[in-house]
């Protein structure tokens, strides 16, 4: 951005302040304000609230650069480190707290949850800013309270801010409100900038003339001292006078912007004009390309040549930024010189070639010799990437800009088809190189941008997918309340699908998935309860894989609410569907809770036979934690029918079976929960809560 100009000469270069410029006067006010008794100091003690230093200027004044620079000189009285957000997009629209608070929860390294409400998220925020004892820099705040929202209840933490101007509203803050450089520094910002101090020299009443035309700020020098090094036979009397061609206008930095593009070619200039489209500011070659339709190499020479002229500040690895103070004047140029549908289709040329880089992102994970390597194989080297590191690289690097870019995907509402493969292309790829936990907050964000363009278009099944998508993180969040309106919401939409096999299927996951919600909630009844109605759908559809499931669901909730004849009834379903399925292991679960309910009811010798039975099954899984499990429920069943040998026996079966299982230390194997992957297959759905209340029964009852 437009900071950099009083941070170094050369844009990009490393920010330790070398060949920093000017602004120490204000550096060492804001030094001193952090020490200075705040204005609503009572008795001689200071608020109980963090200091907060604001820092006011217009855009292009440096005040970015400013705060960074301060920040940098100071972090060392700060063991927290310094975390950032910026508070406004570069085209002036306001950033959600919650995606501020979940940035700032990121630089802490404190995890946020998917679908955490926004109090919850800043709350966090202050306490972890409280205990580390971190610097806030808060960068483009546009009200007040957003910046109150974020400081934190304690004195040892640090706020700074910028804004284009006073902050009326926040207690105890004294804007440091700056201007342009002084005139030296100026001179010698314009003389870096230009390439050539001879230039500048040989005429000082000119340099200083540029520099009062540039207003002394910062981003205006930036932009006439590259266009002086773009024009190297041009004088710098010659670039005075060029600039005053526009003294008509007031602000300093739309006359350098002037001058700059007035002196681009043609097509260079309309691509300028499109710049301001790219998401979130961040552009690279890839990006360029799809925008101008140009190749790759053209598109990297012309990235140079705007860097050169101040048009864009490199970030490093072939991207750039656009900086925020020239965003608005470049959309100005651009609706004032583009046609609507232009701007359209290179938005959509942009977009796709995002969607094809998110495929390659995600394919080059895939097994070689997969469909999805084939048809990555098939695209050019420059979509491609040469290894999962590299893929995985690229995301991280581009992941804020690539979820910018599917929120303006949604908002613009012209491409909504587009819009929707951009979506899924970036789910899939974060799915591919992130781990669930780190992937769920991002997903989270994704599928509500999917529910907005289903309700826009009123698409019933990605309505329904989108919902049941998002009830499972909240969930998955410990919000199970939360999520109950919306798997019914899910179930209306489900209830609209046009094709009756989705309707069917879209149908019984929100049925399943209210049924296992409730169960979560200890409501066994409407656990059950929706669990039958998913279960008539599957049975009219002749699914009998799911309809296995669905009846041992049906089991495990009505073991919970100790109505044991149902129970029994609906693992007897699930037994007999894993007979049918071949499903050894499975089966043997199933008639492990047969037993288990049978025993609940009164009916030992009816849970000994079972049970017997069920060890075959699991014998012939090679199932050694079942087969154990089973050996000392015989066991147990036996003592209280009084054949105490034949109880020996079975424990001594299962001795051998757990000895592989028990760990180095601790207690012995728990053989009462009887579990193994095969068992979890069956439970899927009934959640932690109801399993370990009929764990706990199942203890009560031994």
């Amino acid at each position: 951005m437009t900071d950099q100009a009083v941070r170094s000469s050369v844009p990009g270069a490393a920010a330790t302040g070398e060949g920093w410029l000017g602004r120490e006067r204000e550096l060492e006010e804001l030094r001193a304000d952090v020490e200075r008794a705040g204005l609503d100091t009572l008795g001689g003690r200071p608020a109980a609230r963090a200091r907060v230093l604001l820092i006011a200027g217009q855009p292009g004044s440096g005040r970015t650069a400013l705060a960074e620079e301060f920040a940098r000189q100071v972090r060392g009285e700060y063991p927290g480190g310094v975390v950032r957000a910026v508070l406004t997009e570069p085209d002036g629209s306001v950033v959600p707290l919650e995606r501020v608070a979940r940035e700032l929860l990121e630089g802490l390294g404190v995890p946020a949850p998917a679908g955490t409400a926004e109090d919850e998220l800043l709350q966090a925020v202050r306490a972890a800013v409280h205990e580390r004892r971190a610097l806030l820099l808060l960068d483009e705040v546009a009200a007040a309270e957003q910046l109150l929202e974020l400081v934190p209840d304690h004195r040892g933490a640090l706020v700074v801010a910028t804004a284009e101007g006073p902050l009326t509203g926040v207690p105890d803050v004294r804007p440091c409100t700056i201007g342009g450089l002084d005139p030296r520094s100026a001179v010698t910002l314009l003389s870096r900038r230009a390439g050539s101090e001879i230039r500048i020299t040989v005429d000082p009443t000119a340099a200083r003339r540029v520099a009062e035309l540039c207003g002394m700020q910062p981003a205006a020098l930036l932009l006439v001292g590259g266009w002086l090094a773009a024009h190297p036979q041009v004088s710098v009397l010659e670039a005075a006078r060029a600039l005053a061609v526009h003294r008509d206008e007031p602000r300093a930095l739309v006359r350098a912007f002037r001058l700059v593009m007035d002196a681009l070619p043609r097509n260079a200039a309309r691509l300028a004009r499109m710049l301001p489209l790219v998401p979130a500011g961040f552009v690279d070659a890839q990006l360029v390309s799809g925008l101008a339709g140009c190749s790759l190499a053209a598109a990297r020479a012309a990235l140079e040549d705007f860097a050169r002229l101040g048009l864009l500040r490199p970030l490093g690895a072939g991207a750039y930024t656009l900086p925020a103070c020239l965003h608005p004047l470049l959309l100005e140029v651009a609706e004032r010189e583009e046609r609507p549908a232009d701007v359209t289709l290179a938005r959509a040329r942009m977009w796709e070639r995002t969607v094809r880089q998110l495929r390659a992102c995600w394919a080059i994970t895939e097994p070689p010799g997969s469909p999805a390597r084939r048809e990555l194989d098939a695209e050019p080297a420059a979509i491609r990437f040469v290894s999962e590191q590299a893929a995985e690289r690229w995301l991280r690097s581009r992941l804020p800009a690539l979820m910018t870019a599917a929120r303006q995907a949604v908002a613009a509402g012209e491409l909504d088809t587009l819009a929707r493969r951009l979506i899924a292309g970036l789910a899939q790829a974060l799915a591919a190189h992130r781990s669930p936990g780190e992937v769920e907050p991002d997903q989270y964000r994704l599928h509500e941008l999917v529910l907005r363009v289903a309700e826009r278009r009123e698409l019933h099944a990605e309505r329904s997918a989108a919902l049941l998508n998002l009830g499972d993180l909240d969930v998955r969040g410990g919000r199970p309340a939360q999520a109950l309106p919306r798997y019914r919401a899910a179930l209306e939409a489900a209830r609209r699908i046009a094709d009756e096999s989705d309707r069917g299927r879209a149908s019984v996951r929100s049925m399943t998935s209210l049924g296992g919600t409730y169960g979560e909630l200890g409501d066994w009844a409407r656990a059950a309860d929706w669990y039958g109605r998913a279960l008539v759908l599957v049975q009219t559809g002749g699914d009998i894989a799911a309809g296995t499931a669905l009846q041992a669901r049906i089991g495990a909730v009505q073991m919970c609410a100790g109505q044991w004849t149902e129970a029994l009834a609906a693992w007897r379903a699930a037994a007999s569907g894993h007979r049918r399925l071949r499903e050894a292991g499975a089966c043997a679960h199933a008639l492990s809770e047969v037993a288990r309910a049978q025993e609940y009811a009164g009916r030992p010798h009816e849970a000994l036979r079972t049970c017997q039975e069920a060890l075959k099954w699991a014998e012939q899984a090679d199932d050694r934690r079942m087969r154990a499990a089973l050996h000392l429920r015989l066991a147990d069943t036996l003592d209280r029918l009084g054949e105490y040998g034949a109880a020996r026996g079975h424990r001594a079966s299962a001795e051998p079976l757990t000895a592989a299982d028990r760990p180095p230390e601790g207690p012995d194997f728990v053989a009462e929960s009887g579990e193994s992957p095969a068992v979890e297959s069956q439970t899927k759905g009934l959640t932690c809560e109801s399993q370990g209340k009929l764990q706990e029964s199942n203890r009560l009852q031994g």
